[in-house]
């Protein structure tokens, strides 16, 4: 394995998955109402649509980035609607006296919903395929595209694990009425992110 290559996509994945946006706003959200494992698994669906991001531009696969610039007015529409739904379910949502235990059924849900959240931001391809033009040396090598890939997904997945555990740290010191306020906050940053998506395509 290339390492110098490897550790490129580290860091090409922590960085791009480090700036808080609406799935970062989520996974504090969840991390603080629901527990670690809950803000972990939001990182990890938000990592794995990086990845695959990373796998379309690395590996050179055009048909799919083409087709995905072309629809990107609908994607950025699905994902704003997704985004002013979830902003009124923690507007809406009660916190708990504590963490509940986190159930298969609530983790998948958990990392479902961000996975399809970064899926609809096609723009963030075009990040990628910048990155790994300048990188160079990847292109039509898909050995060398695999092992950054594999980099892309193993730095973002070390982002989200540091910010929840980060988070969780601190759950015990919140009082039901402070993540009552967490949820009013959350719920109107992501809100502002969803209307924002949807007027980008006026």
């Amino acid at each position: 394995m290339d390492i110098g290559l490897f550790l490129k996509g580290l860091a090409i994945g922590f960085s791009i998955a480090a700036p808080v946006g609406p799935i970062g706003v989520l996974c504090i959200r969840r991390t603080l109402a629901d527990g670690r494992a809950a803000g972990l698994v939001s990182g990890l669906g938000a990592a794995t649509a990086d990845a695959i991001y990373g796998c379309v531009a690395g590996f050179g696969l055009t048909f799919i980035s083409s087709a995905l610039i072309s629809q990107q007015v609908w994607l950025r529409i699905i994902g704003g609607a997704f985004l002013c739904y979830l902003s009124l379910k923690t507007l809406l949502s009660r916190p708990a006296e504590e963490a509940a235990p986190a159930g298969a059924n609530s983790l998948i849900g958990a990392y479902a919903s961000t996975f399809f959240l970064t899926l609809t931001n096609p723009m963030t391809i075009l990040s990628f395929a910048a990155i790994f033009a300048g990188l160079g040396g990847a292109s039509g090598n898909y050995a060398s595209a695999g092992i950054l890939v594999l980099g892309v997904f193993i730095g973002s997945a070390l982002w989200w694990l540091t910010l929840s555990t980060g988070v969780s740290l601190f759950r015990t010191k919140f009082t039901p009425h402070g993540l009552r306020w967490v949820n009013r906050v959350s719920g109107l940053v992501i809100a502002a992110f969803g209307l924002l998506a949807l007027l980008s395509v006026t």
